[in-house]
């Protein structure tokens, strides 16, 4: 199909039909839509010819770039062979290939299996149901509590969302989402009585930095204590590293940079290197054994997805990893993480309207505020202005808030990530003009 139509077109179509996520949607149609047509390494083109910058790598998905020659060759390559078969009843050379060695980037005898998905949602889905139904038919039926963090963010489909701790995306479905305790702190989910009880099924945390709470990082050894915590209580810890997998944090998963092994790890966004629909679901010995058993005893986990293991998507996350390898991008990332972390600096010194950064490994996040540091008023929506303006100097990012996301691909220069932290400059000074 062609899809060189004129800009004007696009954009009335998109107007006309679509509906797009996390977006009020009568703002949108009031105005021109950015139509992306193509992209090359960090840099993307629009239907008018207008290139920006990714500095979102595309909602945090895309690793080495647009157009990777690796990963493209991969996806071809498989697409001579077959684009899909069904998972349930067979399997496929890539998936199998996959799923090993996505174990083998952990300790042997720790996570052992992998349960295929389509996104970050239905990993964490498949996670809290794994879990709730292992204790269930395993001789624990009161453990059906799960434990999250207040400002949390796992996810939209209904279990995953009822781990959430962002009110203005759940509260309206709370009726319908799973029996959830919501803490804010170690000290705290150490005191629950249902800890002592033993009526927790998990504890689900996303590690070291909380992406949608405004780029939270965690102290540091929270983690590892609170891994000691489900142990002595003999708790599943399920760690989210949809948006830390993948070295994004500076190690392939947040988890290692404290040595943790969680019972369950939830992977999406990265494992493709941003390029297809693709999740998985690690998991121990421990716990698929927990669903051995004649198909009489009902012990199966009845989930999955018509696209469960796609091959295209798992030639994909293999060709992905292989980069990491052949390019040593971590520690491509360790050195563009110091020149970011500069930059950052620079930013918060020279800007009065910076009121401070966060950064971990390639991800970061900048909090605006007045010069004497009171917030800005809602109405001015200082953060979604800032990145609108930014894009106008070559930039697309978000905003959480009044947090502005900078969260590059591993293959931006560091002249690229200098233009990145120019563009929010320039942002920040063109929105606080606009009423």
């Amino acid at each position: 199909m062609d899809f060189s139509c004129d800009p004007d077109s696009l954009a009335r179509w998109d107007s006309e039909h679509s509906w797009h996520p996390f977006t009020p949607m009568q703002d949108w149609c009031a105005t021109e839509p950015v139509v992306l047509t193509e992209g090359h390494g960090a840099v993307l083109k629009d239907s008018r010819g207008r290139e920006y910058l990714d500095g979102n790598s595309s909602i945090w998905t895309n690793l080495h770039g647009h157009n990777h020659p690796k990963i493209n060759a991969a996806i071809r390559a498989q697409l001579d062979r077959v684009a899909h078969v069904s998972y349930l009843g067979t399997a496929n050379a890539p998936a199998s290939a996959l799923a090993k060695k996505l174990c083998s980037l952990f300790p042997k005898n720790s996570l052992e299996r992998v349960f295929f998905s389509d996104n970050g949602s239905t990993a964490i889905e498949a996670a809290i149901k794994m879990a709730a139904q292992f204790w269930q038919q395993n001789g624990y039926p009161d453990r059906s509590l799960f434990v999250a963090f207040d400002q949390a963010y796992h996810g939209d489909t209904a279990g995953a969302a009822s781990l959430g701790g962002v009110p203005l995306f759940h509260d309206r479905f709370s009726s319908y989402h799973f029996p959830v305790l919501r803490v804010r702190s170690l000290e705290e989910l150490a005191t629950l009585p249902a800890l002592a009880q033993g009526r927790i099924a998990g504890v689900v945390i996303e590690p070291l930095v909380q992406g949608v709470n405004r780029i939270h990082l965690w102290p540091k050894g929270m983690l590892h204590k609170l891994r000691s915590l489900c142990d002595a209580s003999d708790t599943f810890l399920i760690l989210d590293e949809v948006f830390t997998g993948f070295g994004r944090t500076g190690k392939m998963f947040a988890c290692q940079h404290e040595e943790v092994i969680p019972d369950f790890l939830c992977l999406a966004k990265g494992i493709t290197g941003g390029y297809l629909p693709l999740a998985a679901t690690l998991t121990t010995q421990r716990v698929f054994n927990g669903f051995l058993g004649e198909p009489s005893e009902n012990k199966t986990f009845f989930y999955g997805h018509s696209y469960t293991a796609n091959p295209l998507g798992c030639a994909a996350a293999l060709a992905n990893l292989a980069i990491f390898e052949e390019e040593n991008t971590l520690a491509t990332i360790a050195e563009k993480s110091r020149i970011l972390a500069d930059l950052l600096a620079n930013l918060a010194s020279d800007c009065p309207h910076v009121a401070a950064t966060r950064q971990l490994g390639l991800i970061a996040g900048i909090d605006l505020a007045q010069p004497d540091s009171r917030p800005f008023p809602p109405e001015k929506r200082m953060g979604f202005r800032t990145c609108l303006e930014a894009r106008k100097h070559g930039l697309l990012t978000r905003n959480i808030g009044d947090t502005i996301t900078l969260i590059p691909p591993y293959c931006s220069t560091p002249d690229q990530l200098s233009k990145m932290l120019l563009a929010i400059r320039k942002g920040i000074s063109d929105a606080l003009k606009t009423p």
